[in-house]
């Protein structure tokens, strides 16, 4: 299948793996690409700059394909070294990135100086519009279905989509609520030019996390999902669990007087006991309600090669049935 995203990175199948914190590491994002897909590296979850470069050149090892690195702009106690990072992403010849949180327009001449294609990812319409103006090749349109930080707008992607499709001169990719052939052929029908994937690509057997992770996705019904630190202006999706519901307690119990402080214990420093321990209770996690979706673990070739046979399947025979000869 041929879109305007699988000429611009030059992948076989319009499918990106987005960027997750503990799960993007070498073996995932190459098992994506040698797929067909743009697998993701996911930076900060590299101690370094010095890591980071390490673990290009692992995933360079694993795959010749085309592949990403992620890179999210957050507030940190201490920031991180994105000169640094970014450094290793052009010493290691990456040639493509996914940024995420706030704006990458301070990075975007170093980028484009060095042929490195961006795709940011945005959750509402006027941050799309933004990013094209300052020079991203693409975005990754997120709808609130999603699971991380769905912005604080709660629009749904069968409104997102088509009004990113009507403001947008750039490919754009739906991301939220994607897993199977009937997604992607959902988002094209909508405008967009792909599909970002992420709690799909955890349950797959190339995702270095534990298999408590996998059993807790398969498991869980799209009913499954919570959303955290919405009083804070900070909306994260997360699959339900103990920590979960005591967090939720205090923002109920504290109301308006809710500080960062008071949910720090549920919410900092989790996801290494959760990824690589299989802790599940450890803290809350970034979870989509697509969960509902996902019934098996496969490897990312069958599961790629699957969700293109159904997209395939889906037009040419379901969908041209309905048009009159």
């Amino acid at each position: 299948m041929k879109t305007r995203i699988t000429e611009l990175f030059g992948i076989e199948h319009p499918i990106i793996q987005g960027g997750m914190h503990y799960v993007g590491f070498a073996e995932l994002a190459a098992a994506v690409s040698n797929a067909g897909g743009l697998g993701i590296v996911t930076g900060l979850t590299q101690p370094s700059a010095e890591d980071l470069a390490k673990e290009i050149a692992r995933c360079r090892e694993m795959t010749d394909k085309p592949f990403g690195v992620n890179i999210t702009f957050l507030p940190m106690l201490k920031a991180a070294d994105y000169p640094g990072y970014f450094q290793a992403i052009i010493d290691g010849g990456v040639k493509a990135v996914e940024t995420a949180g706030n704006n990458p327009q301070e990075w975007m001449p170093l980028l484009k100086e060095n042929g490195i294609k961006v795709i940011h990812k945005c959750t509402s319409v006027r941050h799309a519009l933004k990013a094209q103006k300052i020079g991203c090749d693409a975005v990754s349109v997120d709808g609130f279905e999603c699971g991380g930080h769905p912005g604080e707008d709660d629009i749904p992607n069968m409104i997102l989509l088509p009004r990113a499709a009507e403001e947008l001169e750039i490919p754009f990719v739906a991301s939220g609520g994607m897993a199977d052939g009937r997604s992607l052929v959902a988002s094209l029908a909508m405008g967009a030019d792909g599909i970002n994937m992420g709690t799909r690509f955890i349950a797959t057997q190339e995702a270095p996390v534990h298999d408590n992770v996998k059993k807790a996705i398969v498991e869980a019904s799209e009913l499954d999902t919570r959303l955290i630190m919405r009083p804070l202006r900070n909306t994260e999706r997360v699959l339900a669990n103990s920590a979960v519901d005591r967090l939720l307690e205090k923002e109920q119990r504290l109301g308006k007087e809710l500080q960062f402080s008071d949910i720090i214990e549920e919410v900092a420093g989790v996801y290494p006991r959760i990824m690589t321990e299989g802790d599940m209770d450890a803290g809350a996690w970034s979870c989509v309600m697509v969960a509902g979706l996902i019934h098996d673990i496969p490897t990312c070739k069958d599961l790629l090669d699957r969700i293109m046979a159904q997209a395939e399947q889906l037009i040419r025979e379901r969908l041209a049935s309905f048009v009159a000869s």
